[in-house]
C-alpha cells in the first residue's frame, strides 16, 4: 500500500514507463539549457554592456579608429624608447590572450634561474650606466602571461634609458611615471602598479606635443 494514500485506498495508476521518464528528463534538460546557456548569459551580457560598456568591450584603447591594445592585456615592447613590460610565457607568441599560461617553473628551478639571469644581462646591456638592482618583475613572467602592469620600481628603473633614447630630460620621464602610478584597488587590494601601454602612449603624446611646439625666436 502506498504510504501517501489514505487507508484502504490504492493507486490504480500504472507506474511511469521508461519512455515517459526519459521524455521528462529531456524536456527539463532542454529548458535548463535554454535558460542557463542562452537567456542568462544574454541578460548578464546586456546588463554589463549597459552598466560597464568599456569593460564589457574588453577595455580597448582606440586611436584614430584603430585598436591600439587593451588596458587588461600586456603587449611586447622592445624599442628602447619605450618602457618594457614583464616577460610573457605564452605560446606561440608573447602575450597571447588566447593561450594564457605561466612558465610553471618553481623557485628552485635551474631553468628559471638561467632565464632570469639572461634577462638581467639583457637589461644591463640595454642600459650599461644603470647600476641599480633590477626589479624582479622585469625578469619573471606572471602566472597569466598577460599582465599589463609593472611595479613603479620597474618603471623608474627604465626611466633613464627611455629619456636618453628619446633625447628628453629624465626628470620629465619620471614625472610621467609618477602620474601613471595606480594605487591599490579600493585602497587595500593589490599593490601600486603602472600600466605599461598607458605610460607608453603618454610618452608618444609628450613627444608629439613637443614636435608641435612653435620654435622660439632667435634673439
Amino acid at each position: 500500500m502506498n504510504a501517501s494514500m489514505p487507508e484502504g485506498v490504492t493507486d490504480a495508476r500504472p507506474p511511469p514507463t521508461v519512455v515517459a521518464l526519459a521524455s521528462r528528463a529531456l524536456g527539463m534538460l532542454a529548458v535548463l539549457t535554454l535558460v542557463t546557456g542562452l537567456v542568462y548569459p544574454l541578460l548578464i551580457t546586456a546588463a554589463a554592456a549597459i552598466a560597464f560598456p568599456e569593460e564589457a568591450g574588453g577595455s580597448l584603447i582606440v586611436e584614430g579608429g584603430r585598436v591600439a591594445g587593451s588596458r587588461l592585456v600586456g603587449q611586447p615592447f622592445e624599442d628602447p624608447r619605450y618602457f618594457w613590460g614583464r616577460p610573457s610565457a605564452t605560446k606561440p607568441v608573447a602575450y597571447n590572450a588566447g593561450a594564457s599560461a605561466g612558465s610553471n617553473l618553481g623557485p628552485t628551478s635551474a631553468a628559471l634561474h638561467r632565464a632570469a639571469a639572461r634577462r638581467v644581462d639583457a637589461l644591463r646591456a640595454s642600459d650599461p650606466q644603470n647600476a641599480a638592482p633590477v626589479p624582479v618583475d622585469l625578469v619573471t613572467s606572471s602566472a597569466s602571461g598577460l599582465d599589463p602592469h609593472i611595479t613603479p620600481a620597474a618603471a623608474f628603473y627604465q626611466a633613464a634609458r627611455v629619456a636618453r633614447a628619446r633625447g628628453i630630460d629624465e626628470g620629465r620621464v619620471r614625472e610621467l611615471v609618477r602620474a601613471h602610478v595606480e594605487g591599490r584597488t579600493f585602497g587595500v587590494l593589490g599593490e601600486p602598479r603602472v600600466n605599461v601601454l598607458s605610460l607608453n602612449r603618454a610618452l608618444d603624446a609628450l613627444a608629439a606635443a613637443g614636435s608641435r611646439a612653435p620654435a622660439q625666436p632667435v634673439r
